[in-house]
């Protein structure tokens, strides 16, 4: 789902905050109002290929000099499966992977996991802050408070001193945010291109498609074409508290903090994440960028084979959803999945059941609290069918849980932009890291359990007896979930 500030109107909450804060839901009924009478009970797209068909198990890596010869190659593969980490299994959806995501496996990065938006937010400034050629930012939301005017102080600063700056920002992510927020950085010198513009006459007058449903998920930060960042964290101050117990205490104004996580890359995969922002600027018909090192010469930075998927409503299915169930049907051990807004499709569903029916130990962590009142309960309509199938759900208490991580058989690791539920797979365009190896999985893991520490079971005897009106908002919440 959004990653807006969602939350319920209240006493004492302005309507304007409140306008601003449920932004995405109103535009996407809006939407649905208008579209009901001509679509009646068409029937819903299949978001994916026939994941029967196996591709020959030959991946191709690339390096830091480009793609590695076939020898070399197999030896990176080799030492994953010699190590014991990777199975027959497991290789063919690599190369059925390959095949659905469209950018190749790359070997030479370091990955530095982020685990809450202090962390992030520090490590994104220190990059900004040596940036030398170009800075690039690609997100949701960009708030005007604290956290988003310290970052707009920055970008102006670096283009005062001759550094590039380009800005993509999502129309209703940034909604509430002021006009003259983006004046004040356009006047800078910094060129701010806005996502598929919310007013069609804006859309009009920069010859664009009015898409008012496809909107940009993605948070992507690129600096100097060598280090990039990705994943759930938006640009906010909601994210300015820790996301663990001992940090995780409700603010002054009561709000809780944001748990939520990033990924630091370094190495030739940057490559990769640099065309898909490129493509998009692109795409939005945003004014021809100044000739710089867009693509300096990639070295090897670290030991993590890593692959950058990038997703669009424009293509045929969602390559990080067929990515995901393609990981799902391989698994083989565990699946862990943490997530912010679970609104399982059939397809999905089905996977996870029929993974813990095979034995699969699979354990999903879930929001206890949310900023999306209807999401969330769309979502717990299928909590009795995963329960029933042997699949574990957890809440975690004490924060606003937004983050979207994967770990399959400790060995296949995602984290990203991407929610599992319909808007993402079919709406969004998003943005995933995936990540080779037990070095990374352990790290995943820990945090995981970490997550874990601080959640509480749903068990399959108290669920069925929650009260009626928590089954009612289930099936109320329901209706929209495609639109979600």
């Amino acid at each position: 789902m959004t990653a807006g500030l969602d939350r319920p109107l209240s006493l004492g909450m302005p309507f304007t905050r409140w306008l601003r804060c449920h932004r995405l839901h109103l535009l996407a009924l809006l939407l649905t109002a208008t579209l009901l009478g001509c679509m009646g009970c068409a029937q819903l797209p299949k978001m994916v290929p026939d994941l029967s068909r196996r591709a020959a198990p030959q991946l191709q890596v690339a390096g830091a000099q480009g793609p590695l010869s076939a020898a070399k190659a197999k030896a990176v593969i080799d030492r994953l499966q010699q190590g014991g980490q990777v199975s027959d299994t497991f290789m063919r959806h690599l190369a059925l992977e390959e095949e659905l995501a469209g950018t190749p496996l790359t070997a030479g990065n370091q990955v530095t996991l982020l685990q809450d938006g202090p962390a992030t937010y520090r490590a994104m400034f220190a990059a900004i802050e040596a940036a030398r050629d170009h800075v690039h930012m690609e997100t949701y939301i960009l708030e005007d408070d604290e956290v988003g005017q310290r970052f707009a102080a920055l970008l102006i600063a670096k283009r005062q001193q001759g550094v590039a700056v380009h800005l993509i920002r999502d129309s209703a992510g940034t909604l509430g945010t002021p006009a003259q927020f983006f004046q004040k950085l356009t006047d800078a010198g910094v060129q701010v291109l806005e996502f598929n513009p919310i007013n069609p006459l804006a859309a009009l007058s920069e010859q664009k498609d009015w898409e008012l449903n496809q909107r940009d998920h993605r948070k992507l930060l690129i600096v100097d074409g060598r280090v990039a960042f990705l994943g759930g964290i938006n640009i906010s101050s909601v994210y300015s508290g820790g996301s663990f117990s001992q940090q995780a205490r409700p603010k002054a104004n009561g709000n809780l903090a944001w748990r939520d996580t990033d990924l630091q890359l370094k190495g030739p995969v940057v490559a990769d994440l640099q065309k898909l922002f490129l493509a998009s600027w692109a795409a939005q018909k945003g004014p021809t960028l100044p000739s710089r090192q867009y693509y300096p010469p990639p070295v090897q930075a670290g030991p993590h084979l890593v692959r950058a998927i990038g997703s669009s409503p424009d293509e045929p299915f969602s390559r990080i959803y067929a990515t995901l169930l393609s990981a799902i049907a391989s698994a083989e051990t565990s699946i862990r999945i943490t997530n912010a807004y679970f609104v399982p499709d059939p397809q999905l569903l089905q996977a996870l059941q029929s993974a813990a029916r095979r034995g699969v130990d699979v354990v999903l962590i879930l929001p206890a609290q949310t900023d999306s009142w209807i999401v969330f309960h769309a979502g717990r309509a299928s909590y009795e069918s995963l329960l029933a199938a042997g699949v574990k759900i957890y809440q975690r208490r004490g924060v606003v849980l937004h983050s979207k991580t994967a770990l399959i058989d400790g060995v296949w690791s995602t984290v990203g932009s991407t929610n599992l539920d319909w808007r993402s797979f079919l709406h969004n365009h998003e943005l995933n890291a995936v990540v080779l190896g037990a070095s990374f999985g352990n790290q995943l893991q820990a945090m995981f359990d970490r997550d874990l520490a601080e959640s509480e079971a749903i068990t399959l005897t108290n669920w069925r007896q929650r009260p009626l009106d928590l089954r009612a908002k289930e099936w109320l919440a329901g209706l929209w979930e495609y639109w979600l």
